[in-house]
């Protein structure tokens, strides 16, 4: 059956390249990629006075930006500099530059901003065959650019670039097309593909920005080779290129194998590249490839926010949200495909508009206020190009305010992914409570070790203790080997959302040999008090003894602790020696008794937060500040505390973590700033999870049904019968009512 359906695909594929063949000879038009013919004429008719004022604003606010910036002599500086130094900026300034004006120039018709574009790729057409490889290249890469010190940011100067000739093709003469073909766009598209093998044909962001790049490049420059490789790698195999990325990467759901973060930098070249397909060859119906996995990526990205910003797994920057141009991009193509009010909500909040075929759908449909609330839903995005290698689990909630819980029973994520199997984020009124350090990188602030990952993203960022999970003899999940933990990946016991709230379970056996993990997260809505609770239920199985450490890591000032602290007031010292210990001070420990002991903190939002545990007197909490072994402070000075137990081959960590109160320092009043809980006790009845909770004065039993079948459950509790439908129920006890 393989061999039939690969037979079947390389028949398609040469049926294509023939149509494409002959498409690509008698195609004369121009521009041909995102922006076609058609569309310049549509958009040459929005910016009159009788078309979209969202789209004629937008233009001329371009325009003013473009004629700015080219009133200034052109500069193309020899590289010389790492990313976010000046030689790397004015290069991506410029090909941002080229590809704007050439917008313009087809919307106003006016040469100068087609002289500009074509006398800034005549200069870049001089410099280009005196290039080496780049001075700051990292000299055992594999993949190091000409005019940037990697080929990933090559790449992208050609997505840009290619698409700024295509734009002002028509108005060169046979000499500039020449001199700036044959000496600049086909040698950096070769450059980009064969001289880069390990790149171009790599199932990874960095081959999808350059398949892009050169599959565009052979539409333009009548190359259907070009193109064939692209989308199945240089031998044509499909063992790689744009197509075999598009298998590989998204799982069925659409989300992207590296997280959100990436998911965002990579949707640029799959929905760029993607329309410039669908523009030349609309047989090969790429949008629809995989049941639509773009539009699903698409609309993945968005889901995989909070309050504007990605969920920051994995090698993250904390800043990127969905306004950033890679998703403005895509969800302008989505709604040009879909007419799907809910994506004009998105493109409202992101107020840009894109100066295309489908940013003109848009800017009309907002101009006669067409947008419909985007729906955010509680989801278990499945991980792997099956969707079954775990899962990134989200949880939302409206009671008690728009709250968010990120559950990370998910695959490792490549090169890019973070150790931190079963871990879990919070978030609560538009702020980030329970936080995942992201990567430790300054993105483009040369001063910072040249804008690269700092050493400490390999020696603290990356390793388990700086993420919200287990860490067994200070040791790091699958011993920080990124190949081992590829291979491996947790297991989705269940997820479910239900009128109670959402709950979901994951576990893995691989992360540390003979040592089984397992963890219950439930967000439960306790519509009564207005409020939520996330409940914690955190299980290790060893076949020996261990040290078992949980961390949680905070973003806030610790108010109190329920027990008293020993702390290190005058003298501090790393928590350990290796593994992302190293870079803990440790600030203050305590062994709390039997009976619940509780953590507050204070948010900057005003708001207090405490986590209440279940603990039996065995317990150890040790709270540490990041910043130890950190001479060039590269490291944000970010608090946590450690749950610790000794010499055990099993144990349970369990706790409720409660959004609580109000701080306003302005009109001088705080509110509920002690902790609501005064029970929370736990039990289990074969695959029955019962938990009871106190707080505020009501007494609630909230049920997990941890079975393979979520079928309708009766069990009695305390002398009460009680009924349990699918996975999460919640009851309140004071007065036997769910």
């Amino acid at each position: 059956m393989y061999l039939l359906k690969c037979q079947t695909r390389f028949k398609i594929a040469a049926v294509a390249a023939i149509t494409l063949l002959t498409s690509l000879e008698a195609h004369a038009a121009h521009p041909n990629l995102v922006i076609t013919t058609d569309d310049v004429k549509q958009m040459r008719q929005a910016i009159s006075s009788n078309g979209s004022t969202k789209f004629a604003t937008a233009f001329e606010s371009l325009k003013a930006q473009v004629d700015e910036q080219i009133a200034k002599p052109i500069t193309v500086p020899v590289p010389k500099d790492g990313g976010g130094g000046y030689t790397h900026e004015r290069h991506k300034k410029n090909y941002q530059l080229m590809y704007n004006a050439g917008i313009i120039y087809q919307l106003s018709q006016d040469d100068k901003y087609a002289n500009y574009v074509r006398d800034m790729l005549l200069e870049y057409a001089k410099l280009y065959p005196t290039l080496g490889l780049h001075p700051k290249r990292k000299m055992d890469s594999q993949n190091p650019g000409k005019f940037f010190w990697q080929s990933l940011n090559e790449a992208m100067w050609l997505v840009y670039t290619i698409q700024a000739y295509d734009l002002i093709h028509d108005s060169l003469n046979a000499d500039n097309i020449k001199t700036i073909e044959n000496d600049l766009l086909r040698p950096v598209s070769l450059f980009t593909s064969v001289g880069q093998p390990s790149t171009f044909n790599k199932v990874h962001n960095h081959g999808t920005w350059a398949t892009a790049g050169v599959g565009m490049a052979g539409y333009v420059l009548g190359e259907p080779e070009w193109v064939e490789k692209s989308l199945y790698d240089l031998e044509k195999s499909g063992k790689g290129g744009f197509i075999k990325q598009l298998e590989m990467l998204f799982s069925p759901q659409g989300y992207y194998n590296e997280g959100p973060y990436y998911q965002r930098f990579a949707l640029l070249p799959f929905v760029t590249f993607a329309k410039a397909i669908e523009n030349n060859e609309p047989q090969r119906k790429i949008f629809e490839y995989r049941d639509g996995i773009l539009l699903k990526a698409i609309d993945t990205t968005i889901q995989l926010s909070y309050n504007g910003l990605f969920f920051p797994i994995n090698d993250a920057i904390k800043s990127k949200g969905i306004d950033t141009i890679e998703l403005v991009n895509g969800v302008t193509a989505a709604y040009g495909l879909t007419n799907d009010a809910g994506y004009l909500d998105i493109a409202k909040q992101q107020d840009q508009i894109i100066l295309s075929g489908d940013g003109l759908k848009v800017a009309q449909a907002l101009d006669n206020n067409m947008a419909k609330p985007y729906s955010f839903k509680s989801v278990a995005f499945g991980d792997g190009n099956d969707g079954k290698q775990g899962a990134l689990v989200v949880m939302r909630t409206q009671v008690g305010g728009d709250q968010a819980l990120l559950f990370k029973p998910a695959a490792q994520g490549l090169g890019h992914g973070h150790f931190d199997k079963l871990t879990w984020q919070f978030y609560d009124h538009g702020n980030e409570i329970v936080s995942d350090y992201g990567a430790a990188r300054f993105l483009n602030v040369e001063a910072k070790y040249g804008g690269r990952y700092l050493p400490e993203n390999e020696t603290y960022a990356k390793h388990t203790v700086a993420h919200n999970t287990v860490v067994v003899d200070e040791t790091t999940h699958f011993n920080a080997n990124v190949e081992v933990g590829n291979s491996n990946y947790p297991t989705l016991n269940f997820f479910e959302t239900n009128k109670y709230g959402s709950v979901s379970s994951g576990e893995i056996s691989t992360a540390y040999k003979g040592v089984d993990l397992e963890r219950t997260l439930a967000l439960i809505n306790l519509p009564e008090l207005q409020s939520t609770v996330a409940l914690d239920i955190f299980d290790v199985a060893a076949n020996k003894a261990h040290q078992l450490d949980l961390p949680l890591h905070y973003k806030g000032q610790l108010i109190d602790t329920s027990f008293e602290l020993k702390a290190n007031a005058t003298q501090l010292s790393a928590l350990g020696t290796k593994n992302g210990y190293q870079h803990l001070w440790l600030k203050a420990q305590a062994q709390p008794q039997s009976g619940l002991a509780k953590v507050t903190w204070l948010n900057e939002n005003g708001r207090f937060y405490t986590q209440t545990s279940l603990v039996k007197g065995d317990e150890s909490f040790l709270f540490t500040q990041i910043g130890a072994n950190d001479p060039h402070f590269n490291l944000r000075n970010e608090n946590g505390f450690i749950r610790r137990v000794e010499g055990q081959k099993q144990h349970k960590f369990i706790s409720v973590l409660e959004p609580h109160g109000e701080y306003n320092p302005s009109k001088e009043y705080t509110l509920e700033a002690v902790s609501r809980v005064t029970k929370l006790e736990y039990s289990q009845q074969g695959d029955l999870t019962l938990v009871e909770l106190d707080i505020k004065g009501n007494s609630y039993l909230v049920a997990i049904n941890k079975a393979q079948t979520s079928a309708k459950n009766t069990f009695n509790y305390q002398n009460k019968e009680f009924t349990l439908n699918g996975r999460l129920g919640v009851y309140m006890m004071n007065n036997n009512q769910e």
